[in-house]
């Protein structure tokens, strides 16, 4: 018998005055899965994030290990789900050690002492992220990829089931969103962690995701592996562009290339893709 999603949405409507941001959204994300989620700028990806890690409430339901995530208190929405947002500079001042050890505060209070177990636990999650010689490091001095290592070790502190990254590899340069995907696809692997993240890369998300969501003005336009979802006819309209998609055997040597506006006279034929 297939295994019961670990997370579900159910008609998802969300709106900031009279403004529409999602409508009628459903989906379902599965222990260990890797979910992206991507369209173009104003399709609503920030705002889903949101609502499936609790943070806004809307009409509709979000399911969290089959309970209402309405029924969780925020503490216990904290234990449950990490959130990793864009970098805060406020955060820049502190180490390494002070940036991950803040993944204690769902399980403990502000004064609290960190026991042995917090120690190591602390340790272990920079081994994981492989930033162990970085740990009194000020958060300011490590590269990008370094710091959004950083906040997943935070994550993994926290000892989460479900993490839930909005656009962790936007401001990185090629290797540094390699090497973070990489790391996030391992931990679901590994850890049997879930994980949902924004994305604007198609490629890198053919390439990491078990399966994508495409959103375009609010609507879901289709779910599934990215060879289902990443058809040249959805992406050109979702996206307002001409594309080609050449498929591999398999996700990994999938690609998507995108063209201007102007070229219209690219040939996109199912040979092509």
């Amino acid at each position: 018998m297939p295994e019961k999603p670990n997370l579900i949405a159910m008609h998802i409507n969300y709106k900031i005055a009279t403004k529409a941001i999602l409508s009628d959204i459903d989906i379902s994300v599965h222990k260990g899965e890797v979910l992206g989620v991507l369209g173009p700028n104003g399709a609503g990806k920030t705002s889903l994030l949101k609502i499936l890690s609790g943070q806004v409430f809307c009409q509709g339901n979000v399911f969290w290990k089959q309970k209402n995530l309405k029924e969780y208190s925020e503490m216990q929405r904290a234990q449950q789900i990490a959130v990793v947002n864009q970098i805060n500079d406020s955060v820049f001042s502190l180490n390494l050690q002070q940036i991950v050890r803040m993944g204690l505060l769902p399980h403990s209070s502000l004064i609290s002492r960190a026991t042995p177990d917090d120690i190591l636990r602390i340790a272990q999650a920079l081994e994981k992220v492989g930033l162990t010689e970085k740990t009194q490091q000020t958060f300011s001095s490590l590269s990008g990829g370094e710091q959004q290592r950083g906040l997943i070790a935070r994550a993994l502190v926290q000892r989460a089931d479900l993490i839930v990254l909005d656009e962790p590899v936007n401001h990185l340069d090629v290797y540094y969103q390699h090497q973070v995907l990489q790391l996030l696809t391992s931990l679901a692997r590994s850890l049997n962690v879930t994980i949902i993240m924004s994305l604007h890369d198609v490629n890198l998300a053919a390439h990491y995701c078990d399966n994508v969501c495409l959103l375009n003005q609010g609507k879901l336009i289709a779910k599934g592996t990215p060879e289902a979802v990443f058809t040249t006819k959805q992406l050109s309209e979702v996206f307002r562009l001409p594309c080609a998609v050449t498929e591999g055997a398999s996700n990994k040597s999938f690609h998507v290339n995108f063209y201007p506006p102007y070229q219209t006279d690219h040939h996109l034929t199912k040979g092509d893709c």
